[in-house]
């Protein structure tokens, strides 16, 4: 085994940029949420505002947009060495 196979694939910066994605995507889908009625007879115009079709899929791809970052960037950090 050499010096490098004790290296880890994704720095620490990288896992940490990976986190914040998640919690981003998490947000989105917490934006996306909401918006039934509780009679099924009756239609909610709630599900169809701004925050359901625009911000929730904007922050969503967002946080996938981060994550891609994470995985694909190079970061210089200096903990893992």
């Amino acid at each position: 085994m050499g010096k490098n196979s004790e290296k880890m694939a994704l720095s620490a910066k990288s896992i940490r940029f990976m986190l914040a994605g998640l919690i981003v995507m998490a947000a989105g889908f917490l934006l996306l949420s909401g918006g039934g009625s509780k009679d099924p007879q009756v239609f909610n115009y709630a599900m169809f505002d701004a925050r359901r079709l625009v911000a929730a899929p904007l922050v969503i791809v967002a946080g996938i947009v981060v994550e891609i970052v994470a995985i694909m960037g190079k970061f210089n950090d200096k903990e893992g060495e």
